[in-house]
């Protein structure tokens, strides 16, 4: 193995009559991703105008414009490797200015009292309300709701939340993720034969032979054989096992897993899939950014495949995954899950997470009340590709329209948005590759990142009706250190909130 190298439906709500004064932070704007004239009728970089009763009251500043990438293969620096050309306020800012700001002592000062004055009011309204005569104080959780469509990200958040917040993952739970790894390498398998059948690959090409089957990686192996031992793998039952893992069976879970990795079939079904991604025709295939845009591959393949596969690491029965595996790794979440969140002694986060498929939203009623914010993921990437569960519909108007129907329900009309604009490390690499206007006719700003960056980000904040205070980030959430600086800033507009809703501010 390892002979070749790879590179790496719409909540029902009622609109409220409500209008929100709209509030200029000045602290906040720095970390935000645009700058949008309100009083330009324009839709920035678009063919079409702005409807009148569109709400393009937030300026958006900038400092730093997202370079191109020095490296190809460098995905995971895009949304750190930030130009250090502060004076193009015209540019789209990423997260990296959050260091600007924090680390200015005058603004430093003003956390520190905007922090203990937030805490010292919650404190007391939660003491007030609970009648106690204790002169011990405790911070009210804030209900924080993670909601967007699926894979947009909203679970690789909550998994850095931990990280950094949570002490981490044990090693039970970082084993608890090995069945979860093994499902998504299968899955990656599967997807690439569909991949193939659908472009009438049914064979070995004539490069496959010659530069592969016959040459490097001499293997007899039929390509019906290949295709077989892949798409018909169905040897365990893989969900059983995640079950005993997370019902905190360890040992029973661990040897259930430790006996597929040693089955002959699965050995096998590595062995041909390190043969399948390393083919011509399927290189050839994953390079055309056209023809991958009309089938579906989980975002992780390169990683795993090039990680677990390639150098068979998946098959060593004391593998252990790493925080960057658990990170990459695709769990779909189902129901409700919620958890508390300690970001220091001055803010405490009730988050709910919740899954994004639309089979899961009928569910996320029964979280909408006593919300104070909502952190709304948006994939950038899947500008280009169509739901799993709807074939016909675009996966990021999926996500507007879900948006608008949050942003504009009666149920949140107190609430302040955060919208994480996510996967910018694989929008900077597709964006040069698949127009945008293919999709979004009337986008006319061509392969720039930050124009294209720009232009979906007015096509979210356009959709705010009622005025809700929105503030938006450019994010990678595989990236702890990004998601770090995002939540510091996250972290100052909760407490500055906190103090206008008390009347301080």
């Amino acid at each position: 193995m390892g002979l070749c190298s790879s590179k790496s439906s719409t909540i029902n709500s009622t609109t409220s009559d409500k209008q929100h004064q709209n509030n200029q932070h000045t602290k906040v704007k720095n970390t935000n991703v645009a700058n949008i004239n309100p009083k330009e009728k324009d839709i920035p970089h678009s063919k079409n105008k702005v409807p009148d009763n569109t709400n393009t009251e937030k300026q958006l500043q900038s400092n730093h414009p997202i370079p191109k990438k020095k490296d190809q293969n460098d995905t995971a620096s895009v949304a750190k490797n930030i130009d250090n050309d502060k004076n193009n306020s015209s540019s789209l800012n990423t997260t990296e200015n959050i260091i600007v700001t924090n680390s200015n002592n005058n603004n430093a000062s003003k956390n520190k009292k905007l922090a203990q004055n937030a805490t010292a009011i919650r404190k007391q309204s939660t003491n007030s309300s609970s009648g106690s005569s204790t002169n011990k104080l405790t911070v009210h959780p804030l209900k924080m709701l993670l909601l967007g469509s699926g894979e947009s990200g909203k679970s690789t958040i909550l998994q850095q939340l931990k990280i950094l917040h949570q002490n981490g993952y044990t090693d039970k739970e970082l084993m608890a993720y090995r069945p979860f790894i093994m499902d998504n390498i299968i899955e990656i398998g599967k997807d690439l034969i569909h991949a193939r059948d659908l472009f009438g690959l049914n064979d070995y090409t004539d490069d496959d032979y010659k530069i592969y089957i016959n040459g490097r990686g001499k293997t007899d192996i039929t390509y019906d054989e290949l295709r077989n031992s892949i798409i018909d793998f169905q040897l365990f039952n893989l969900s059983s096992v995640i079950k005993n893992e997370e019902d905190g069976e360890e040992v029973r879970a661990n040897t259930t897993t430790t006996e597929i990795i040693e089955s002959e079939k699965f050995i096998l079904f590595i062995k041909n899939l390190d043969i399948l991604w390393c083919l011509p025709s399927t290189r050839k295939l994953l390079n055309d950014p056209m023809k991958k845009s009309q089938f579906y591959l989980m975002d992780n393949s390169g990683y795993f495949v090039k990680k677990l596969v390639l150098t068979s690491e998946i098959l060593n029965v004391n593998y252990k995954p790493s925080l960057t595996d658990i990170l990459n790794c695709r769990k779909k979440t189902t129901g409700i899950h919620d958890t508390i969140v300690n970001m220091d002694d001055n803010l405490v986060l009730h988050i709910y997470d919740v899954g994004g498929q639309r089979n899961e939203r009928k569910k996320w009623i029964h979280s909408f009340d006593k919300v104070s914010i909502i952190l709304f993921c948006v994939s950038l990437s899947e500008y280009d590709q169509t739901l799993a569960e709807d074939s016909s519909t675009n996966r990021l108007e999926e996500s507007l329209v879900l948006f608008d129907s949050l942003v504009n329900s009666r149920w949140f009309t107190n609430c302040s948005v955060i919208l994480f604009l996510n996967k910018i490390d694989l929008f900077a690499d597709k964006i040069t590759k698949v127009p945008l206007s293919n999709y979004f006719p009337d986008y006319t700003g061509g392969p720039d990142i930050n124009k294209a960056a720009k232009y979906i980000l007015w096509r979210f904040l356009q959709l705010n009706k009622v005025n809700l205070n929105i503030y938006p980030h450019i994010t990678q959430a595989t990236d702890t250190s990004n998601i770090q600086l995002v939540f510091a800033a996250v972290k100052e507009t909760v407490l500055e909130n906190s103090l206008k809703d008390s009347g301080v501010l």
